[in-house]
């Protein structure tokens, strides 16, 4: 099987999809997968450590940025 075709059938499968929402494949080594309407961007793959600490970064960033535009304007 191609490595595009399998990605075609993760994407597919609902098993994959936690919720409908949250993907969740550990045999699908993909940091950034699409979601499953692929038009509206990316997802991460919740079974991949690499995806959760980039989540996990990001969400720091952005709370760390909140807090510092906050007290610069007070």
């Amino acid at each position: 099987m191609e490595d595009q075709d399998k990605y075609e059938a993760w994407h597919k499968d609902p098993k994959n999809w936690k919720f409908g929402v949250f993907y969740y494949n550990p045999e699908d080594k993909r940091t950034f997968p699409p979601k499953r309407i692929k038009q509206m961007g990316w997802t991460i793959n919740f079974a991949d450590a690499k995806s959760v600490v980039a989540l996990v970064l990001f969400l720091i960033f952005v709370g760390w940025l909140i807090l510092y535009t906050n007290f610069q304007t007070s």
